[in-house]
């Protein structure tokens, strides 16, 4: 192991950029932010790497207006994207080498139960975190990558994982067991972890805020509705239930995953259709949801194509809905009492239909929308309730990359004020 001497915090909260890297299995989503204030310095994505057709897409915003400048060509390794981000970084005056960065902050899809916060990656950190790659195998070992990665670039920083499971981490073991035999359960790690918990951290908080009240004083059920889709259940600021499972496929019907199904439809495929394990497990990832029933999981197209009178595109709306519908019911049970239902995410915060029909029917529960407040396009968190509604409509912008900066530094901050030295060095491969 290449290892740096222990580097005091203090040192690094001195400075005040944090880099946010979200690294996949053939992109790099990364971010530069100044803590100072928040702001973002710079966004970028390097997509289709190891393709000859890799491009990378990287906007500076230190100021004027944002242009994006694109390369293209083949970038043949998760290195080779991380430097190649590095050199576009550095022509703004952004280098990875400015003593002004205080960390790299890492999203990490699986943390298990062990990783209930974010944390500082070690030796040991990174061992559990390869650990979970069974439960994990399309997310984990690319987030691995690009810690390695960052580590070989600035061995002398800390790198902290952010896991997006760790805010799920708090449902009570009612919630997160399934109802399976305790001992297979346990040997195979077989149990409700959750994802998104980036977002919905971020945005049940906001949600509390643009009530004008605490965390620890709301209710709030956030639907996260992207390509991916999942719903929570946030008593008091803690996650108390979670829609997405042992993986993401759980729960809301999503661009290209089933979502919720009954799990003798595996077995009805393998035994009935003579299908493998690995292509029951594309059916339903990557060939179900929207595109699995109407071809398109671009939920603008679904909603152009109903309007022309297409039937499938309208059933797959309607099916889309009415699960959301029903984890919205069985979250306001599971609650008690509630005091939002916050959109975020893609659909979630541009598609009115899909509120409108999701809320629709639901004054029972205190749900309504109002029709003008909704159809309002902003970037701001907004309520799009009327005033005499019982329980509040939200439309809350998600943004993860700022979740996790804050996370990334706040931990280094506490660090400091602790008088700790951070660990930091390139991990053995």
């Amino acid at each position: 192991m290449t290892t740096t001497p222990p580097k005091k915090a203090s040192a690094a909260v001195q400075a005040r950029r944090v880099l946010v890297l979200n690294s996949g299995s053939s992109s790099v989503k990364y971010q530069l932010l100044d803590m100072n204030d928040r702001s973002r310095l710079a966004i970028g994505l390097v997509e289709r790497i190891g393709e000859t057709t890799s491009r990378l897409l990287h906007t500076p915003l230190t100021g004027g207006d944002a242009e994006t400048r694109e390369r293209t060509g083949r970038i043949a390794d998760h290195a080779a994207a991380l430097k190649a981000a590095a050199e576009e970084l550095a022509a703004d005056g952004l280098g990875l080498d400015s003593p002004e960065l205080a960390a790299i902050g890492h999203r990490v899809v699986h943390g298990g139960l062990r990783f209930t916060e974010p944390t500082v990656v070690t030796d040991e950190v990174l061992k559990e975190i390869e650990r979970l790659v069974p439960v994990a195998p399309l997310h984990n070992p690319a987030n691995i990558t690009g810690i390695r990665t960052a580590q070989a670039m600035r061995p002398d920083l800390p790198q902290v994982a952010v896991f997006d499971t760790a805010f799920h981490t708090t449902m009570p073991e009612y919630a997160a067991r399934y109802a399976i035999d305790v001992e297979t359960a346990d040997a195979h790690r077989i149990r409700r972890y959750g994802f998104h918990g980036t977002s919905h951290a971020y945005v049940s908080r906001k949600a509390a805020e643009l009530l004008g009240r605490t965390p620890e004083e709301v209710n709030v059920i956030v639907l996260h509705l992207g390509n991916g889709a999942s719903a929570s259940a946030v008593a008091g600021g803690r996650c108390v239930e979670t829609s997405m499972g042992l993986t993401p496929l759980e729960g809301l019907v999503m661009g290209t995953r089933s979502g919720d199904i009954d799990p003798a439809v595996t077995f009805h495929l393998k035994r009935v259709a003579g299908m493998s394990t690995d292509e029951i497990d594309v059916l339903l990832n990557k060939k179900s949801g929207l595109v699995g029933l109407c071809g398109d999981n671009d939920m603008r197209e679904i909603r152009r194509r109903i309007d022309e009178g297409d039937e499938r595109a309208a059933l797959a709306f309607d099916i889309y809905v009415h699960r959301l519908k029903k984890y919205i019911g069985a979250y306001s049970a599971v609650l008690g009492r509630v005091d939002a239902v916050v959109f975020t995410a893609g659909v979630g915060e541009n598609s009115a239909p899909v509120r409108e029909a999701a809320i629709a029917g639901l004054e029972e529960l205190g749900l309504v929308v109002d029709a003008g407040l909704n159809a309002v396009r902003s970037g701001e968190p907004r309520l799009i309730s009327p005033n005499y509604a019982r329980v509040a409509v939200a439309v809350v912008p998600t943004d993860e990359e700022l979740e996790i900066a804050d996370q990334t530094f706040a931990l280094v901050g506490r660090a400091e004020s602790a008088g700790q030295e951070m660990p930091v060095g390139q991990v053995d491969n």
